[in-house]
This record gives C-alpha cells, sequence and structure tokens, in this order.
C-alpha cells in the first residue's frame, strides 16, 4: 500500500523563557486509507505533531513527506495551496466562522479553491445530507449543538475531497454519545472512502476504533 506521510528525524523546540522540546526524533511511516490514532498524555507533543503534518507549522530539524510534498521546502503560499487541496483538518474547537451559517462554513474552502458555484452547491448539500445536519444548513454556530457542530467541522474538512484528514482531539468537547457517532462516522468515512485519517486523542474510545496507534510520551514515539 502507498504511503502518505513519512517524516525522518522531526524535531519541534520552542524558544520561550524555558526552552520547550515538544518534539524529539519523530521517524514515522503512514500508509494511504489507514486510520492511525496518535495516542499520549496532555502535553506529550499529539497535537504538535498534527499540526506539523498539516503544515500548520514548521520542525525545527527533520524532513516531512506528506502525499508527494516535501513540507520543509513548500513556501507559505504553496502550503497553502496543499493545505486546500490534499487537506481536511478537524479541530477540537470546531473553528466555524460564527458570522456564517453552517452552510457557508462548509462552501468556504470550495470558494477559495475556485469550485464553480452550482459544483459547490451539489457537494455541500450531498455531504450535509450524510452527515445528518442538513436540515441545520441555514443555522449559525452559536445555534448549533456541539455534536452538530463537530459534524460541521468533518463535513467542511471532507467536503472537497482531500486524501488526507487530520483530527485534533475530536471528540474533546463531546459527551459519549456524540464522541462515539463521531467516530463510527469517521471510520465509516475512512473505510467506505478510502480516506486516510490520522486522529490525536487520548481519548479510549478513539484509541479502540484505529488500525494502528502511535503512542507518544515527553515528544517520543514509545510504542
Amino acid at each position: 500500500m502507498t504511503t502518505i506521510i513519512t517524516t525522518k528525524d522531526v524535531t519541534k523546540t520552542y524558544n520561550g523563557k524555558i526552552k520547550v522540546e515538544a518534539l524529539a526524533g519523530i521517524d514515522l511511516e503512514i500508509r494511504a486509507a489507514e486510520f492511525v490514532v496518535i495516542a499520549g498524555p496532555s502535553g506529550s507533543g499529539k497535537s504538535t505533531l498534527l499540526h506539523l503534518l498539516g503544515g500548520l507549522d514548521t520542525p525545527t530539524s527533520g524532513s516531512i513527506r506528506v502525499a508527494g510534498h516535501d513540507l520543509t521546502a513548500l513556501s507559505k503560499n504553496r502550503l497553502s495551496d496543499f493545505r486546500l487541496s490534499t487537506l481536511g483538518f478537524i479541530f477540537q474547537a470546531y473553528n466555524l466562522l460564527p458570522v456564517l451559517t453552517l452552510e457557508e462554513n462548509v462552501e468556504f474552502g470550495l470558494l477559495l479553491k475556485g469550485t464553480e458555484r452550482g459544483e459547490i452547491r451539489e457537494k455541500v448539500r450531498k455531504t450535509l445530507q450524510e452527515l445528518g445536519i442538513e436540515e441545520f444548513a441555514h443555522q449559525r454556530p452559536s445555534e448549533l449543538s456541539g455534536g452538530q457542530q463537530q459534524r460541521g467541522a468533518i463535513a467542511r474538512a471532507i467536503v472537497g475531497d482531500p486524501e488526507l484528514i487530520l483530527a485534533d482531539e475530536p471528540t474533546a468537547n463531546l459527551d459519549s454519545h456524540n464522541a462515539g457517532a463521531l467516530i463510527d462516522m469517521m471510520r465509516k468515512m475512512n473505510e467506505g472512502r478510502g480516506k486516510t485519517f490520522v486522529v490525536s486523542s487520548h481519548d479510549p474510545m478513539v484509541i479502540a476504533k484505529a488500525d494502528r496507534v502511535v503512542r507518544l510520551r515527553d515528544g517520543k514515539i514509545v510504542s
């Protein structure tokens, strides 16, 4: 199976008043269509690693290749294009724009890509329908429950048909019922659409659904 992510000796150090080594020597390979969970306690480096894989941050040293792109060699503009064309990102805090309706939030990335308006409408409608939130299309995030907002975040992440979906603690703000439904939905997309998922989490329910678990502690892979 094709390898979609390769990292070699990746480090990330934050230099503030106190120097913090968030990641130390990360070597990792992830194959296309895998559902991989990056697990570990708070402060282990899970979110930092996910942000590096998504090109939202740059490593202090080492190399990162994602879907054939050497992220450390891309300019800011090229990184932005890479994220638009290749990635879907699901954030813990949903990150839906409060002034936009759910439908407008989901179509935002397609507008940035220059997708034709009729195609946008059809893709957004199908995606909201697939996730069971079509009836909330014209409501703003403040009018939605946490579970509905997180489904909206997933819709925004997948509507452009990305190769890779990164999810940072996606169940952290949900009750167990909504968390279980969410992770089942993500696995269904992984298996049905063949999408690669890399999920950071310390939720046992999420970890139990993984094809493979990469455990971090103190910025290092321990298993």
